[in-house]
């Protein structure tokens, strides 16, 4: 929390020039007590942990949905539209199997001391 605190208010005087000594006072007490006495600090670092659960629990559902409706489902609406079908899930009732037939790969000779 101290490194934090001191990032902010470094990061702010050196894009509006000014420090905030308040900010620098309160890393400074949070340094001297988390190397006098962490355990003093258990209790904030316990509601830090709450608030960031609680802020996954109502974000992630948010983006998670935003990145679904936003990019898979157009892709796959789109694919649809035009036809395509990638992944041969589409029956065919007039074929014999749906094997590949794939022709012969290298000879495993080749595949012998490669390096």
């Amino acid at each position: 929390m101290a490194a934090a605190l001191a990032l902010v208010t470094l990061i702010n005087g050196w894009h509006s020039g000014r420090l905030w000594p308040w900010t620098l006072a309160l890393a400074a007490v949070f340094a001297v007590i988390a190397a006098i006495r962490p355990a003093a600090l258990h209790p904030l670092n316990r509601a830090w942990t709450k608030l960031g659960l609680l802020l996954h629990k109502i974000a992630n559902p948010i983006v998670m949905g935003l990145i679904f409706y936003g990019t898979i489902l157009p892709t796959g609406l789109v694919m649809r539209w035009s036809g395509k079908d990638p992944l041969r899930l589409k029956r065919d009732a007039s074929t014999e199997s749906y094997w590949i037939r794939r022709t012969p790969g290298p000879a495993p000779e080749t595949m012998r001391d490669q390096f």
